[in-house]
């Protein structure tokens, strides 16, 4: 399993905002797929109102999510 950091913004009619978001994906596509069923849970937004703007794997040395990090690093 991979780290990917999937960068982007919800842009409702009133409302812009930026949101990053680090996941646990096999895949880029797999990670996108999942930032829109996280945030569209949480925050009730549909997928037309998410914009994705990157999607980049990181390595293990520049993850901030320290249970993602702990899950990869082991430690």
């Amino acid at each position: 399993m991979k780290v990917f950091r999937v960068t982007g913004e919800i842009q409702k009619p009133k409302l812009n905002t930026p949101f990053q978001k680090e996941v646990l994906a096999d895949k880029s596509e797999h990670a996108v797929e999942k930032v829109y069923s996280e945030i569209g849970s949480k925050h009730r937004v549909k997928r037309f109102y998410m914009k994705i703007l990157k999607v980049e794997e990181i390595p293990a040395e520049e993850i901030e999510n320290p249970v993602l990090k702990k899950i990869v690093t082991g430690e």
